[in-house]
C-alpha cells in the first residue's frame, strides 16, 4: 500500500512540552503520598487500572509526536509475530498492542498498558527473526512483571517529589530517551548504588523470563545472547551508544549469563522466517536513511553474489527499490514471479496491489483483493489496500463496511480513519467526514480539535436524530477525556 503510511516527526518542542507534562501530571498524582494501596506486591504504588490510563494516555502523547509508522504490511507482520510470544506468556494482565516507529537507532521499549514499540532500526540490525524475537520477548516481560510499576513501589518510602520525578523521567524516558536519562540524573532515583541495582534486577528478570518466552513460542535460544554480542562489539568504543543500551545496559556478565541460560536448552535447528526477511527488506526500501538507488545496488549484489538469507527477499528488496525509482514494468516482473512462488504472501500482495493501482488497472486489483478477502477477512493488509482501491476507483461507499471493520477490530489504528474521512469527502458526506476526523484527531490527543470538528459534524447533521444523539455523546466523552488530559499539563 503507498502513500497512506500515517508519519509524524518529532519536533523539538515536543521532547520539553512533554517533560513538563509528564512531570507535573506526575507529581499531581502522587503529592500528598496519594498512592493506590492495593495491598499486594509490586501494585501497591500503581494500579492496573492506573496503568491502563497512564498507557492509553502515553500511547496518544506518542502518535502526536513521534515518528509512528502505520504501514499495513509491516504492523500485521509485527502484530502478530508480538502475539505468538504473548501467547507463551506468564501473567498476562493487559492486552498488547505492538507498534513501529520510523528511527534507524536500534532500540524497542515497553511502557504502561501493553504497549511496546519498536524502532525500525531494530530490523535492520537483526540478522533473523529469532534475534527481533528475543527483544520483544525481552519487553513483554517488563510489561508482565510490571516493572515500571515496581519501579515505582520501590520508591514509596521517598518523598512525593522524588516518586513524581521517577515517574515523569520514566516516560519521557520512554519517548526521548536521551532527555529521559537527564531527568533522572537530576532525582533521587538514581542517586543510590541501590536503587542502580535494583534496575539491574529488573533486566536480569527480563533476560530470565523473556528467553523461556522465546524458547517456548518455537525461537533460538542463542538469539538474545547472539544479539547481546553483536552490540556490545559495535559498541564497545563508542561515546554515543545507542538508545537501547541508555536503557538497557550491557555489562559483559550479561552477555555470559544469557549465552549460559541458552545453553541449558537443547540444541535444535530453528531455521529463519522469510517474512522477516522480507519485513527487513521494506523497511530498508521504504523507512531508512538508505537512498533508492543504494538499496538497489545492495539487492543486486545480494543476488548477484547469492549473499541473501532468502533469494526471494532479495527480489522483493529490488522490487520495492524498482517501484521507487518509477521503474513499474521491471518491477511488476519481479513480483509476478514471486506471486508464482507463493500467491497468498501478503508483502507480494500488497505490491502487486500498488502497481496494478499506478496503472489503474483497478478491476483486475480489486478481483485480486477480493479472492484473497475470502481466505482471509480480518487482515488489515487486505482490507486497507481494498478499501484505498475502492477510494482511488471511484467506488468509494464500497470501502466503508472494509474501514468499519478496520476500526472493529483496531480501535487504535489511526489509517482506517484517515481513509474513512476520504471516503465521505468524496461522497460528500460533511457530518461523517467531520466525525471521522475528530476520531483520529482524539488518538493523537487533541480532543479540543476533535471537539470542534464534532460541532461542525453537528451542524452538518440536520435533522438525523440518531446521528445528532452520537455526536453529542461523543463530545461529551471528549470533554471529560480533554479534562483527564489537562491534568498531564
Amino acid at each position: 500500500m503507498r502513500n497512506l503510511t500515517f508519519l509524524t516527526r518529532l519536533k523539538p518542542f515536543v521532547a520539553g512540552a512533554l517533560s513538563l507534562m509528564l512531570l507535573t501530571f506526575a507529581a499531581k498524582s502522587f503529592a500528598n503520598n496519594d498512592l493506590p494501596d492495593l495491598g499486594t506486591a509490586a501494585v501497591n504504588t500503581f494500579s492496573l487500572e492506573k496503568e491502563m490510563v497512564y498507557g492509553d494516555a502515553y500511547m496518544r502523547i506518542i502518535r502526536s509526536s513521534a515518528p509512528m509508522l502505520n504501514d499495513p504490511v509491516l504492523s500485521q507482520y509485527l502484530t502478530e509475530l508480538g502475539n505468538k510470544l504473548v501467547a507463551h506468556a506468564t501473567g498476562v494482565k493487559t492486552p498488547f498492542y505492538f507498534f513501529l516507529l520510523q528511527n534507524d537507532e536500534i532500540n524497542a521499549f515497553a511502557f504502561f498498558g501493553g504497549h511496546v514499540a519498536v524502532h525500525t532500526g531494530l530490523f535492520l540490525n537483526a540478522d533473523n527473526e529469532s534475534e527481533l524475537a528475543s527483544v520483544l520477548g525481552h519487553e513483554i516481560t517488563h510489561v508482565t512483571q510490571r516493572h515500571l510499576a515496581r519501579s515505582l513501589e520501590a520508591q514509596q518510602k521517598s518523598n512525593p517529589a522524588t516518586i513524581a520525578g521517577l515517574l515523569g523521567a520514566i516516560l519521557l524516558t520512554i519517548a526521548v530517551p536521551q532527555a529521559g536519562m537527564a531527568a533522572l540524573a537530576t532525582t533521587q532515583a538514581i542517586a543510590t548504588q541501590s536503587k542502580i541495582n535494583y534496575t539491574r534486577l529488573h533486566e536480569k528478570e527480563a533476560d530470565r523470563i523473556g528467553m523461556q518466552i522465546l524458547v517456548d513460542a518455537g525461537f533460538d535460544p542463542n538469539a538474545a545472547a547472539d544479539f547481546f554480542g553483536k552490540l556490545a562489539t559495535r559498541y564497545r568504543f563508542t561515546t554515543t551508544p545507542p538508545q537501547m543500551l541508555l536503557t538497557h545496559p550491557l555489562p559483559e556478565s550479561r552477555i555470559t549469563e544469557a549465552r549460559n541460560r541458552a545453553e541449558q536448552y537443547p540444541k535444535r535447528y530453528i531455521p529463519d522466517n522469510l517474512n522477516f526477511q522480507l519485513a527487513k527488506a521494506r523497511i530498508q526500501v521504504r523507512f531508512s536513511s538508505y537512498s533508492d538507488e543504494a538499496v538497489l545496488s545492495m539487492f543486486d549484489r545480494q543476488l548477484n553474489k547469492q549473499t541473501y538469507s532468502f533469494k526471494e527477499a532479495a527480489l522483493y528488496g529490488k522490487a520495492l527499490a524498482l517501484f521507487r525509482l518509477k521503474k513499474f514494468d521491471e518491477s511488476e516482473k519481479i513480483v509476478d514471479e514471486l506471486l508464482k512462488i507463493d500467491d497468498n504472501n501478503l508483502f507480494y500482495i500488497d505490491t502487486k496491489a500498488d502497481l496494478l493501482t499506478e496503472r489503474k488497472d483497478y478491476a483486475k486489483a480489486i478481483a485480486m483483493l477480493e479472492a484473497q478477502r475470502k481466505m482471509k477477512p480480518t487482515s488489515q493488509v487486505i482490507n486497507a489496500n481494498l478499501a484505498n482501491i475502492y477510494l482511488e476507483a471511484d467506488q468509494a461507499p464500497k470501502a466503508i463496511p472494509l474501514l468499519e471493520d478496520m476500526i472493529f477490530l483496531d480501535k487504535q489504528n489511526q489509517l482506517p480513519y484517515q481513509l474513512l474521512s476520504a471516503v465521505y469527502k468524496k461522497t460528500g458526506n460533511q457530518a461523517l467526514e467531520y466525525f471521522s476526523t475528530a476520531e483520529l484527531m482524539a488518538l493523537g490527543a487533541n480532543y479540543k480539535g476533535a471537539i470542534d470538528q464534532l460541532n461542525f459534524a453537528y451542524r452538518a447533521s440536520e435533522s438525523n436524530p440518531l446521528q445528532l444523539a452520537r455526536i453529542e455523546a461523543r463530545i461529551r466523552q471528549f470533554k471529560m477525556a480533554d479534562k483527564e488530559m489537562e491534568a498531564l499539563k
